[in-house]
């Protein structure tokens, strides 16, 4: 017998005021049952609007209170006195980023309704993860869907740990091993004897690269390779009386930026290097011993060690009126 049914007894002529009162009473009370049930019912429907828990993060906490989760309110995302966090006044609280928890509270058993889950292993597809975070991070992610990570379905939470009282990915001599996840051979490379102060915290990845997409190869900070590089390389930059083409063209045509065994990151040993372009016809640039070396007298230390840059030192440019061959 559903709620809406009354007993035979209830249907019956009924004398005295207390027993119309207590009939009037079960039909207010069958009633109420009725459009709690229909409201219940309504609630599960497909398309129908979720319901946030009444209760916000007290509910949450009920069952998710391990220091993961907890660490939570260490963060900027935990922080009451902002009005444009999640803790926010006025706001949703743990169901502003994981989304309407109502039924998800109450139900028990194997068939309790998800809520939006972020990281690896998620059930929840990752452009609704990120659109969770685009909502509110829109400032710094306005070229997020030209970027490498969002055409290989990158979740934000593949990187950032927004519980984590301080985001690994956010400190310098950290950053690297969140990268170094993905980026195993820039990761390896950084180990060489010749490489950027990534490790040591003076600069992380993001200093060259915008994770977060843009128009630039390889999501380059800079328009270019070259660009991004005198950022911090000023002296490089030019413009020179005397340019060496490679350098006004590309950084990366000579040199390795995550690492390299040579020196200065360079891609190859000079001559090796420098012959990759310029030929031998017309000028000693093959490696001479003392007993090959043209003339007389005792040799030149700077042609027995076979090094280009030896003797043209300005490698990357002249400013000098004698400096056509980048000698000085």
């Amino acid at each position: 017998m559903d709620s809406l049914s009354l007993t035979r007894r209830d249907t019956l002529p009924v004398r005295g005021y207390g027993a119309t009162v207590l009939v009037m009473a079960r039909i207010a009370l069958a009633v109420v049952l009725a459009v709690g049930t229909m409201n219940a019912a309504r609630a599960a429907e497909p398309g129908a609007a979720p319901a946030y828990s009444k209760k916000g993060a007290d509910t949450c906490l009920g069952c998710h209170d391990d220091p993961a989760v907890v660490d939570l309110f260490k963060t900027p995302h935990g922080s009451p006195v902002n009005a444009r966090t999640p803790f926010g006044h006025g706001q949703l609280q743990c169901e502003s980023c994981h989304g309407p928890g109502d039924l998800h509270a109450k139900t028990k058993g194997k068939n309790r309704p998800p809520v939006i889950r972020f990281g690896k292993g998620s059930a929840t597809p990752v452009a609704v993860q990120n659109q969770q975070c685009i909502a509110c991070h829109n400032g710094n992610t306005s070229h997020w869907t030209a970027g490498a990570h969002s055409s290989n379905d990158v979740s934000c939470a593949s990187c950032h740990s927004s519980h984590q009282a301080k985001d690994p990915v956010l400190v310098k001599a950290k950053q690297t091993e969140v990268c170094g996840t993905c980026h195993a051979t820039q990761k390896s490379a950084q180990h060489m004897p010749s490489r950027h102060p990534l490790d040591e915290g003076k600069m992380a990845c993001s200093s060259c690269h915008q994770p977060h997409g843009n128009g630039a190869p390889a999501q380059l900070r800079k328009a270019s390779v070259t660009e991004t590089c005198t950022t911090c390389h000023a002296e490089k930059r030019g413009p020179f009386l005397w340019e060496h083409q490679p350098v006004a063209e590309d950084c990366g045509t000579c040199h390795s930026p995550h690492g390299s065994t040579n020196a200065s990151m360079l891609k190859a040993r000079g001559p090796f290097l420098c012959q990759q372009c310029h030929e031998a016809s017309g000028h000693p640039s093959l490696n001479y011993t003392s007993n090959n070396l043209p003339g007389r007298g005792t040799p030149s230390a700077y042609v027995v060690n076979g090094n280009c840059m030896n003797c043209h030192s300005a490698v990357h440019g002249s400013n000098h009126p004698s400096g056509s061959k980048l000698m000085r």
